[in-house]
């Protein structure tokens, strides 16, 4: 299908009914789709493929940083023999990734709501109790000025938006898996460390870092391909705006077909995609197999 410029005239085609073939057969275009994805020859308002990659690699770097860090320390503090209530924190930790994402997506879409959102609320709240005057009426998904120039100027007001979303999201799935890998290593070594006269960054960067890493990687590996297509809450929350710029590959991919009903460039469109992810994935191999001679 992706050498054809398949269309919605074209549904009827069936491949193994020779009698809808000459009247219903999509043209054959050879490469010309991938060409036209790639030079931003569509038809579409504001597509430029180039843009759209350097966001998903964008979004996709910066949540898994904050994922695998925040879960990272949180697993770290609940493994504190010390602390009181353990289970019930990991418990209410694990609810925003348990809850399906299109529900998170559309409940943290109504809280950015100008008119009537959670956070033009609490800053309305934080004027009267503080005398400010923040604004109350920000259109937090609609914004196209970036509030942070330099080399992120690229990024709209919207990618905060749903970058908070997602990160509230995500970093309970790095939790489990840190809490885990934490719990698997033996307390001896600890305690052989404090009998050497380790620091608390000595054990954490010699034993704790180098012990939970096995398990991490495959975590973060597979965070990579979610987060990259990550789905729901880009499109119930932002829906890839304002103008297109928060809209990831994925999103443009099912916007081709329910929207331009341009089915033969979708099916090329997402073999981009799965070459584009195939690339990260083995770049990521590549590095995993550095660290893991670094730490042999």
């Amino acid at each position: 299908m992706s050498f054809t410029d398949y269309r919605i005239n074209h549904l009827r085609f069936v491949l193994f009914k020779p009698e809808t073939w000459e009247r219903y057969a999509p043209p054959f275009v050879g490469l010309n789709n991938y060409v036209r994805i790639v030079t931003n020859d569509l038809a579409i308002q504001n597509y430029d493929f180039w843009r759209l990659l350097l966001f998903n690699v964008t979004w996709t770097v910066v949540n898994l940083a904050f994922h695998v860090g925040l879960g990272v320390l949180i697993a770290l503090v609940l493994n504190n023999k010390e602390l009181i209530g353990k289970r019930i924190y990991r418990a209410l930790f694990v609810l925003p990734w348990a809850i399906p994402g299109y529900i998170t997506a559309l409940t943290w879409r109504n809280m950015y709501d100008y008119r009537f959102g959670a956070f033009n609320l609490l800053l309305s709240e934080l004027n009267s109790f503080l005398g400010t005057n923040l604004p109350t009426d920000t259109r937090w998904l609609e914004m196209t000025t970036p509030p942070v120039g330099g080399p992120l100027a690229f990024l709209p007001m919207a990618f905060y938006a749903v970058l908070l979303a997602n990160v509230w999201l995500g970093w309970p799935f790095m939790m489990v898996v840190a809490t885990g890998a934490l719990q698997s290593i033996p307390e001896e070594l600890y305690e052989a460390a404090s009998i050497d006269g380790a620091s608390g960054w000595q054990k954490l960067w010699t034993i704790t870092v180098p012990l939970i890493r096995p398990a991490m990687v495959p975590a973060i590996m597979l965070g990579t391909i979610m987060t990259f297509n990550q789905f729901n809450v880009i499109y119930f929350i932002s829906e890839g705006g304002p103008f297109g710029r928060t809209e990831i590959l994925i999103t443009q991919a099912f916007k081709l077909v329910y929207e331009q009903r341009l089915y033969g460039v979708a099916a090329a469109f997402s073999i981009v995609v799965f070459f584009v992810l195939l690339i990260i994935t083995l770049l990521q191999n590549r590095v995993t197999r550095a660290t893991e001679a670094y730490y042999a």
